[in-house]
């Protein structure tokens, strides 16, 4: 059977503006266990940009069973587009397949959380999809998160200089939802008209569960503007009651031609939040129920976005010498940020304070813990990079050939070619390979610190080569630059009053040894591994046990469920800090040389903008 490639996320390709699921649902096994079934079960699911994956975890923590589902996805430009139906189907194979693989009853589920990637769903009265494709296909109502087809209307936003702006990093991103719904209303009129709720994808999946319209804090801090600080004086984790909204800035939709979503006390975006993991509506509806194999009133969660689930599963997965330090250390957690390493990067800290950094998305009050100021940094493009830039090369098939006739992975066999070059060339270590080639990743734009998104990729040091080994010395260089990237996002909250010195990776990246040294040397920090991969997963399966009141709320829950794995340290080589801080002050001149470009031709183009 057919597994989801090592290291790596599912991208939709650039070649063809549709690609399809099986005619026939099938469920991917990832991983079983031959242990005895557990009494009882926390089930998670997470939505991906490829797959709809499901996990069952015990009361340890510990991973039970996965499976997962593919799902459908249309890309034609800039526009990329999915079906919630088809996304439904595809979880409810995976729950079901898990469960199965381990042996656990409906009746042993005791709680469920959904994570899903922060795409935005268009629905009717009815519940019906809504199409947001110039198509006009009703199938396809989910505008996917990396979809950038709201760039202008981002800009135009931004000018606005509103004051919820600042909880943003200075500016909207176009993969937020203001962007998105401004170009609904500006492109597609009669759908405009027909929806009745816009949603995140992980509320939608919450709502589509149990009939409760409550969104998350998570979903609707991050990617809404709403100002979850609001309720700071109103609720704690203690008391994670849904609470009716009153963060939303009605002048800020007003000003940006979107004030219709205030009417009906924001009916369409969103009349009450809550705090992740709040039991929602009276569990899991009859029909969703039947449709999953689970019972009927199985306590679920509010939910998170994919990325911030992961930091939910692996932020307290720290050594068991260090908790003990940490028990004493009341801000050890604020020390410390999350890489959740997939199709992108998403950097996750916290802190008691809120720090406003530019170009850094947050501080978003309770948005993954409760009482927690988060601070999210980002790489639009990581593990879909790194397939782009493999994939592409002319080496590539041949490569793939050999991996598969070797039974490995092709990220595998280039990391083993990295070692034989270091070896015949005799190089002290494998970085020092591509002194001559230097990457700048924004290739799907920069999404921080410098919040660019018209930034584009940098390669410098090309040749007529095509050989294996100079795909391996692109990769390499690609890995070093998205690591320099994660340099650049941590030393920038650094200076702007963030303390971290400690990384947590999860994510298919973080299963790459040669991606989680490199980030290590180069930013300098140890990296802490969790003892289960599926990090998301635990994260999503951790507001179903909060749901059921299993724990008194969400961190109490991680300290419990969370458990560190295998730790990378730096490397003590003084050459090789020598030689990533060279290769550094090139990664940073690369931006600024391609700012000094962008002036030079808008300048020789003064003539098409007077035209």
């Amino acid at each position: 059977m057919a597994k989801p490639k090592p290291w790596s996320s599912p991208t939709p390709s650039d070649k063809t503006p549709f690609i399809s699921q099986p005619s026939d649902r099938t469920s991917f096994v990832e991983m079983t266990s031959s242990a005895p079934p557990p009494q009882t079960a926390f089930l998670g699911v997470d939505v991906g940009t490829g797959s709809a994956r499901a996990g069952l975890f015990d009361e340890d923590g510990r991973l039970l069973s996965t499976a997962s589902s593919p799902i459908q996805i249309w890309k034609q430009g800039d526009c990329i587009e999915q079906s919630s139906t088809d996304i439904w189907h595809a979880i409810c194979a995976a729950v079901k397949s898990a469960c199965s693989l381990a042996n656990v009853t409906a009746e042993q589920v005791i709680g469920l959380g959904f994570a899903a990637t922060c795409s935005l769903v268009a629905v009717d009265a009815d519940g019906s999809p809504v199409t947001v494709s110039w198509s006009g296909d009703a199938r396809r109502n989910v505008i996917v998160w990396m979809d950038h087809r709201a760039v202008s209307q981002a800009e135009r936003i931004n000018a606005s200089k509103s004051p919820v702006l600042q909880y943003c990093g200075g500016g909207l991103s176009p993969e937020m939802q203001a962007p998105k719904l401004l170009w609904v209303k500006e492109n597609l009129q009669e759908s405009w008209s027909m929806a009745f709720r816009w949603m995140d994808l992980s509320d939608w999946l919450s709502y589509r569960a149990t009939g409760d319209d409550t969104r998350s804090l998570c979903t609707t801090v991050c990617k809404w503007t709403y100002l979850g600080h609001a309720h700071m004086q109103q609720s704690d984790e203690k008391d994670s009651r849904d609470m009716e909204t009153c963060g939303w800035d009605d002048e800020f939709w007003d000003e940006i031609g979107l004030g219709d979503l205030v009417e009906g006390h924001h009916a369409k975006i969103g009349r009450s939040v809550a705090f992740p993991g709040h039991p929602l509506g009276s569990g899991l509806t009859p029909d969703a129920a039947k449709e999953l194999g689970l019972l009927a009133g199985t306590p679920v969660g509010t939910s998170l976005i994919d990325a911030h689930a992961g930091g939910v599963g692996v932020m307290e997965s720290i050594p068991v010498t260090e908790n003990q330090v940490d028990d004493a250390d009341k801000d050890a957690t604020c020390r410390r940020m999350v890489l959740v390493c997939g199709t992108s990067t998403c950097h996750m800290a916290v802190s008691r304070e809120k720090l406003f950094i530019p170009g850094v998305w947050g501080p978003f009050w309770s948005a993954m813990i409760p009482e927690y100021w988060l601070t999210e940094g980002g790489q639009s493009a990581t593990g879909a990079l790194l397939d782009h830039i493999v994939e592409t090369h002319v080496a590539a098939p041949h490569l793939a050939n050999r991996a598969a006739s070797q039974s490995v992975s092709l990220y595998e066999l280039l990391n083993k070619i990295l070692e034989s070059m270091a070896h015949e060339l005799k190089v002290p270590f494998v970085a020092a390979l591509t002194e001559d080639v230097h990457v700048l990743p924004d290739f799907h734009g920069n999404r921080s610190p410098v919040a660019d998104p018209k930034s584009k990729g940098m390669v410098c040091g090309l040749t007529l080569d095509t050989s294996e080994k100079q795909l391996a010395l692109l990769y390499l260089a690609t890995v070093q630059g998205i690591a320099y990237g994660t340099r650049h996002i941590v030393e920038h909250c650094n200076s702007h009053g963030h303390k971290i010195d400690t990384l947590l990776a999860c994510g298919g990246l973080s299963k790459n040894p040669l991606y989680i040294q490199q980030h290590a040397d180069i930013v300098g920090c140890s990296i802490i591994l969790p003892r289960e991969s599926e990090s998301v997963l635990l994260g999503a399966s951790i507001l179903g046990a909060v749901a059921a009141r299993k724990y008194s709320g969400l961190h109490d829950a991680m300290r419990a469920l969370n458990a560190a794995g295998q730790v990378i340290h730096p490397s003590k080589d003084a050459r090789v800090k020598k030689y990533h801080d060279a290769k550094y002050q090139i990664f940073r001149e690369l931006y600024g040389l391609q700012l000094a470009n962008r002036s030079i031709m808008s300048q020789a183009l003064d003539w098409k903008v007077k035209a």
